[in-house]
């Protein structure tokens, strides 16, 4: 084989890998099977130069070039080794033979904890099986045993290398061995410092305590391993005997030889900082100091690294009982005041610290690294592993799992968070075999040895093509995904919310259960009970998520005006979507939608009954955006595709209502939750209104035209009044409306009445069709001689009775006329019409205002219901909407001839216009309009409450505290309730209000 073919395998320098294999006394051309296996591996010239090194300190260098060509798993595990790792080729090239540690079938699988004890404990002369074993330093000469330790470790570390490079070990397990391998070594260690010093040995039993990777068992190539110590006296102590310096110097000395260079090079530094006190702190301490410790002076960060400990040395007894003592405080302290946020700064401290021009290559700590997935796993462990002893696991991966199953992450965001953690610590195990040295920065691209070192673990990884940019592109891939989501789990607001529960509040059980209802205000507390119980139970996922949301709603539904009722809807809505995936998601990953959907159906029955007949709507909680007024536009345009969808015209006006029950829904929650105020509420409700009787509109035509056999002989136009009129329609008011109709050139009047009349009763009749939607009245009664006057009029109709027989009242209706459905052109005619009639030449006369003077005191004396309080009564009552209202109409009636900046529909635009002009006092404009928004916001919440409409506030205390409630009166400090709060602003307002009109009605 040439140099050239060599070169075209993947050999960097073909002439070179010629003269090595010469040199072996290798032919190439005899041994594809090893060339290609040297080609396939991370460096295939680094590779070639370790097995030449290799053979050239073999004694028989045929017998493992014959293993090599017989045994493809040994050929595969070496060149991938040789290929992958200068410090394991520099350990073969130390111990030769140790090649032998890679066939057979010892090199194919995992070794047991306890056998990797057994062994290294057998390395260093020690009895495994013995509670406090000790090394036989005799054995070893002068040397001690420690550098016969170091090369049995790394023999071992080999074997596993050549197991994870070919894909037989996946990360998991490679992180739990090597834990495992830094366990045994630590117990070997003890060893020989037990045998270095019997005296200590015999003063005190000492437990090995593994923290940070180590005690998760996922532990690196090269890391520091963190450990504590715990000691007691021995049994037998000398009476002497300092069992604690005893401790410390056996601790120590056990510390120094793992970190000891010589030949074998250094293994790993212990780490005992994460101490109590810290570096300032006792090495050892008994267990009751620790305990003490943890109970008095223990900081947030140091339960946090508690999550992983775990024993791993020394006195198995007395280690058991350090986590029996421990866990108990690890497990309870997201209860601590501001757990969460110092959980969470610690972490930004770490971002901070981080050197910018390496922040980009820290797999470890920088942003998108391995601590925003260690972060994030382990602050949602210790939040909810208060009360899920699923969830108590030192190991990332575990608890991943675990979180996922038991709903508190996502199937997919746990799925990606695995993949992109698997990921990240490849890539730093296999940076970390290079040398075995600790690191955790990616090469620097812009070297040239940057590049080679890139390359090198790109192709360890898989990328043979591209392997620099295909890595790059996958590790700049990684770390936006792992930091989109540590963004979402770590910063979950639901974090807070559960961590501040109190301990017993986590998890409900049936004795405490009742006793807690009752004391968060729930009326019936057994009820309540009851709807938990069918919430939580059984093993579902969505048993699961519950049980983690509902101690954490319950304290927000006690916070709405009926926790109650808010529950019983939860519930309902809760069967109603049922395993639908995404809303137990919503709930559990934004907490704002749980929280605003216990204060909606804690709050007001009319959203809870528009949520029960479709569920699916609670997704619009998620984002204010998402509660605003869509507009009208796009609510035409679906109205339409709604038309053209259905062939029946009662499915398609079905759909239209579900359409603005949907948007009722979007209203009243931007209502409650204070997203949106008076006046656009008012404007929503009217848009909706004015798309759903025009599609109906047209719906009606195309019936009535397939009755007749061809289209109706007339024009429609629908002409709102009143509140619809003037866009200040509330969740109660019927739709005031006259219908205006004017044949078609041609048309005999008669068949073009009659056609119009099919018309409106085939509009009312499809908007009245029994349906769970709210209902749509269409209110004719202001038309022309009222209800005694026909339905509907042609336009010359309407233009004959105004000049005719219109009286002052019909001219204050129209003045709140507009058109709202049907023929556009029709509709800006009849405004044309009714302009002079609403705003007559000159002005009303006396004798008009005087008549709608005795009107309005008529109205007062004879509408507003027996046994009201005038003081509470929204519509009618002094100072309430009426008394607004009024105001503005007669002052448009009088003077809108000549400004025209008072032809307007809208009450407030009224009242701001003869403020502009002059003709009202600014601050008398200010006392009505204040008036006018509460009470318009009262009756609206009376109906949003209730789930019907009422124009009184209730007498009832019950009620009205509801009532207050939705409307954000909260308790204040002196002790007023906000029923009281909500009584004396309405009262002063309105009696406000009162004064100003009676001085600007009445020119009193």
């Amino acid at each position: 084989m040439t140099a050239g073919a060599l070169a075209r395998q993947g050999f960097g320098d073909g002439a070179r890998a010629l003269r090595l294999f010469s040199g072996a006394g290798i032919d190439p051309g005899e041994h594809p099977e090893l060339v290609g296996a040297l080609c396939a591996s991370a460096d295939p010239d680094q590779a070639l130069t370790g097995l030449t090194r290799i053979a050239e300190h073999l004694p028989e260098q045929a017998e493992l070039l014959d293993a090599l060509a017989a045994d493809p798993d040994l050929r595969a595990r070496l060149t991938a080794v040789l290929g992958a790792s200068i410090a394991l080729t520099d350990h073969l090239v130390r111990h030769p033979g140790d090649w032998r540690e890679l066939c057979g079938p010892d090199a194919a699988r995992a070794p047991s904890p306890s056998e990797l004890r057994a062994g290294l404990l057998h390395t260093v002369g020690a009895d495994p099986n013995s509670a406090a074993p000790a090394a036989d330093l005799e054995a070893f000469g002068s040397e001690g045993p420690a550098p016969a330790l170091r090369a049995a470790y790394h023999r071992r570390v080999l074997r596993l290398a050549g197991r994870d490079l070919t894909g037989a070990a996946d990360v998991a397990e490679v992180g739990a061995e090597l834990a495992d391998l830094a366990a045994a070594t630590l117990d070997a260690a003890l060893a020989i410092a037990r045998a270095e010093a019997p005296e200590d040995a015999a003063a005190c039993r000492i437990a090995v305590i593994g923290m940070g990777k180590c005690g998760g068992r996922e532990l690196n190539y090269v890391s520091d391993v963190d450990v504590v110590f715990v000691a007691e006296p021995a049994e037998d102590a000398p009476e002497d005997a300092d069992p604690m310096a005893s401790a410390t110097r056996l601790a120590s000395r056990m510390m120094a030889i793992p970190a000891d260079t010589d030949g074998e090079g250094t293994l790993w530094e212990v780490d005992p900082a994460l101490r109590p006190e810290g570096r300032n702190g006792p090495l050892v301490r008994p267990l009751a100091g620790h305990v003490a410790y943890y109970e008095r002076w223990a900081k947030t960060w140091e339960f946090q690294a508690l999550l992983k400990a775990r024993p791993i040395a020394g006195d198995a007894g007395l280690g058991a009982a350090y986590a029996e003592a421990i866990a108990p405080m690890v497990w309870s302290a997201a209860g601590r005041p501001n757990f969460v946020d110092d959980v969470q700064a610690m972490r930004r401290r770490v971002i901070a610290h981080i050197p910018a021009a390496e922040a980009a290559r820290e797999l470890k700590l920088g942003p998108g690294g391995l601590r925003d997935i260690e972060f994030s796993v382990q602050l949602l462990q210790l939040v909810h592993g208060r009360a899920d002893e699923t969830l108590r696991s030192g190991n990332t991966l575990a608890a991943l799992e675990a979180l996922s199953a038991g709903g508190y992450v996502g199937r997919a965001d746990a799925s990606g968070l695995a993949s992109s953690y698997r990921f990240l610590r490849d890539v730093e195990h296999l940076l970390q075999m290079h040398r075995l040295r600790r690191t955790h920065l990616l090469p620097d691209g812009r070297t040239e040895a940057g590049q080679a070192a890139l390359r090198r673990l790109g192709r360890a990884l898989g990328h043979t093509a591209n392997p620099v940019s295909d890595l790059t592109a996958a590790w700049k891939r990684t770390a936006s995904e792992v930091r989109r989501l540590h963004e979402k789990l770590f910063y979950r607001p639901l974090l807070n919310a559960v961590a501040r529960l109190p301990e017993d509040g986590v998890r409900l059980t049936a004795e405490q259960a009742e006793q807690r209802l009752e004391a968060l205000g729930f009326a019936d507390p057994r009820g309540a009970l009851r709807h938990l119980e069918s919430l939580t139970a059984g093993v579902s996922r969505r048993a699961a998520i519950q049980r983690t949301l509902l101690p954490v709603m319950l304290g927000w539904f006690s916070d709405a005006p009926r926790p109650d009722a808010g529950l019983l809807g939860f519930r309902q809505v809760s069967e109603a979507l049922g395993t639908t995936p995404w809303y137990l998601r919503l709930l559990r990953d934004d907490v704002r939608v749980a929280e605003r959907m216990a204060w909606l159906l804690g709050t007001s029955r009319y959203a809870t009954d528009l949520l029960l007949r479709a569920p699916e709507a609670v997704a619009i909680l998620d984002d204010d955006a998402d509660l605003e007024q869509r507009p009208t536009e796009l609510l035409q345009a679906e109205a339409a595709a709604a038309l053209r969808r259905h062939d029946s015209m009662e499915t398609a006006v079905a759909a239209v209502r579900a359409l603005r029950r949907r948007e009722l829904f979007r209203t009243a929650a931007a209502d409650l939750l204070e997203v949106s105020g008076i006046d656009t509420v008012g404007h929503a409700l009217t848009a909706i209104a004015r798309v759903t009787i025009d599609a109906a509109l047209q719906a009606a035509g195309r019936v009535v035209a397939e009755e007749l056999g061809e289209e109706p002989h007339t024009r429609m136009a629908v002409i709102g009044m009143g509140r619809f009129g003037g866009r200040e329609l509330t969740y109660a008011s019927d739709a005031d409306v006259m219908f205006v109709h004017d044949p078609v050139p041609g048309a005999d009047p008669a068949v073009a009445g009659r056609h119009a009349e099919m018309l409106v009763r085939e509009l009312r009749r499809l908007l009245e069709m029994p349906a769970a939607d709210p209902p749509l009245a269409v209110d004719a009664d202001l038309r022309p001689e009222g209800r005694s006057g026909p339905l509907v009029r042609t336009f010359d109709s309407y233009a004959a009775y105004y000049r005719r027989w219109a009286s002052a009242w019909e001219w204050q209706a129209l003045l709140r006329a507009e058109p709202v459905a049907g023929d556009a052109e029709l509709g800006e005619r009849f405004i044309e019409l009714v302009d002079p009639v609403r705003y007559p030449k000159d002005g009303v006369g006396d004798a008009e205002v005087l008549e709608i003077r005795r009107l309005k005191a008529r109205m007062e004396a004879e509408r507003l219901p027996r046994g009201a309080d005038p003081t509470l009564h929204t519509k009618l009552g002094r100072g309430g909407l009426s008394d607004v209202e009024w105001v503005a109409q007669l002052l448009q009636l009088r003077h809108a001839h000549r400004i025209p900046a008072l032809r307007t529909t809208g009450t407030l635009p009224a009242l701001q216009a003869a403020v502009d002009e002059g003709l009202l006092d600014a601050e008398d404009c200010g006392t009505l309009e204040v008036a006018w928004r509460l009470a318009a916001r009262v009756r609206g919440a009376i109906m949003l409450v209730r789930g019907r409409g009422g124009d009184a506030i209730p007498t009832d205390t019950r009620e009205v505290a509801a009532l207050a409630g939705a409307l954000g009166y909260r308790s204040e400090e002196d002790g007023e309730g906000p029923a009281a709060q909500l009584l004396q602003d309405y009262r002063q307002a309105t009696r406000r209000a009162r004064t100003v009109m009676e001085r600007a009605f009445y020119d009193d």
